[in-house]
């Protein structure tokens, strides 16, 4: 058990870790605007109080420490996301990793984003409801693999 949470939490934490440099390589690169897991720190700051959908989350009652929790929450997906992997694949896997499970699950992250965080935050599914939607879900695809990748890449270095 604390071999699997230790992997759980290295490659959870390398892969999500990857994805953040992804999302600054854009940003510097191509000035596409990262992430602000400030909202997304709103939106689990609503969550107690049952409030799953927001028409706006950018005007949504604002929560203390919202930056924090949207990274402690965006940090704390990427492990479960890690645990899910090896709860699938077994620890094998971690020890003699092969790219398609990793990227089976970036690809499965890319679904929770669309169908839960995405219309959660008033975007609608899929981010239907912004005007450049097919960016974004081409950014989404983008990242996730790089996210997929990022799991791959870092059993690879802790067999």
């Amino acid at each position: 058990m604390a071999e699997f949470i230790w992997r759980s939490i290295v490659l959870g934490v390398a892969a999500t870790a990857l994805l953040d440099l992804w999302a600054l390589f854009l940003h510097r690169a191509f000035a596409v605007p990262p992430p602000n897991w400030a909202m997304v720190g709103r939106w689990v700051g609503h969550l107690p109080q049952g409030r799953f959908i927001h028409d706006d989350i950018g005007r949504a009652t604002p929560v203390p420490n919202e930056r924090a929790i949207g990274w402690i929450f965006h940090y704390a997906v990427g492990i479960a996301f890690a645990a899910a992997l090896l709860a699938v694949w077994g620890l094998g896997w971690a020890r003699m990793p092969s790219l398609v499970p990793a990227l089976i699950v970036g690809y499965v992250t890319i679904g929770c984003g669309w169908f839960i965080l995405q219309p959660g935050m008033g975007a609608g599914i899929a981010a239907s409801k912004r005007d450049n939607a097919m960016q974004i879900r081409m950014l989404n695809i983008l990242g996730h693999t790089v996210f997929g990748l990022g799991l791959y890449l870092a059993a690879l270095l802790t067999r």
